[in-house]
């Protein structure tokens, strides 16, 4: 099955990954970076904020909930932090407020409201996509962090369709490739520096953000003596 695509938030998506089970005296182990496009997006645009947000450990959905809803950390409402999560999202894919506006069900003024909100109090993210915009029209290519690039020739198209569908392109790419490109760079330096040496342990799925182990069971209850244990081993691969 398509592995990527199994549903996780609906209860019937839950009962559907306990379908999936590791070998016998295995243990399925999932690493999943936290907010990594969100904190990319930091910091390639260098916003303050943001970063002191991510800094600080606070929750980046609440924080934009904050200054969207002009509310305090203590008032955020669930639903007031799920449509900010769906805002945070939705800027970084160049959302329009009528996508977002359908997305969060408001009318359209609302939720330009919203953007508009956004980009006052996350000023160095609203610069950082008008400039990716500028380098794309000028260059005719985005790149990662990394240096990979993409060509972007409809973005000086005279047809405002495709040339907003070539914005939003030009303005995720960055972002979503830069992420892209350091879950790739964690998969070879775990594959370098452990399981070249632990054939048994295997990595056998990427999702996106996640990457997921079988693990033999002694592997994690005995690990050799000297040597930090499975888990660390590979948290601090991908956090490095």
């Amino acid at each position: 099955p398509n592995l990527q695509n199994i549903p996780a938030s609906a209860e019937w998506g839950q009962q559907i990954r306990e379908a999936f089970i590791a070998e016998k005296s295995q243990t399925l182990m999932v690493f999943d970076y936290s907010q990594i496009e969100l904190r990319v997006a930091a910091h390639l645009s260098g916003d303050k904020k943001m970063l002191q947000a991510f800094r600080d450990g606070r929750d980046i959905h609440t924080e934009t909930a904050m200054a969207v809803f002009h509310t305090s950390t203590d008032k955020v409402t669930k639903d007031q932090r799920r449509m900010a999560k769906v805002v945070n999202f939705g800027i970084l894919y160049g959302m329009s407020a009528y996508g977002l506006a359908q997305s969060i069900d408001v009318d359209p003024k609302e939720a330009k409201e919203f953007i508009d909100q956004y980009f006052e109090n996350f000023s160095g993210v609203r610069d950082y996509l008008n400039d990716t915009i500028e380098f794309a029209k000028e260059h005719g290519y985005v790149e990662t962090a990394l240096g990979r690039r993409r060509p972007t020739p409809d973005i000086n198209s005279p047809n405002m369709q495709i040339r907003k569908s070539a914005e939003r392109m030009a303005i995720n790419m960055p972002i979503q490739g830069t992420a892209a490109d350091i879950i790739k760079l964690a998969m070879i330096e775990i594959d370098r520096q452990i399981l070249s040496k632990n054939p048994e342990v295997k990595m056998i799925l990427q999702v996106h953000d996640e990457l997921v182990f079988e693990v033999p069971d002694e592997k994690i209850t005995n690990p050799p003596a000297g040597e930090a244990g499975l888990k660390s081993q590979i948290t601090k691969i991908m956090e490095n």
